[in-house]
């Protein structure tokens, strides 16, 4: 399964790219974000529990199933003032 993540606001500070390729088996979006953690260093930050994250463009949940070429999203969470 190949899987295009891309990275927004301070991800994409923090990780330094603003998307990558992943291949693997993925069930779920949060399967995705476990396997960015467990490389450790810099994709330490996805493991924040209040983070937003978007399949195919759309807003989802974590625990969104996945299909070979989707386009997932990682992003924290927005908050206005």
């Amino acid at each position: 399964m190949s899987i295009k993540v891309m990275y927004f606001a301070r991800y994409r500070e923090a990780l330094g790219v603003d998307a990558e390729k992943l291949e693997g088996s993925f069930a779920t979006l949060d399967d995705v974000r476990k396997a960015l953690v467990a490389k450790g260093g810099k994709h330490d930050v996805l493991s924040e529990q209040n983070l937003m994250c978007a399949r195919n463009e759309e807003l989802c949940k974590l625990d969104e199933p996945l299909e070979d070429g989707d386009e997932v999203a990682f992003f924290p969470p927005v908050t206005g003032g």
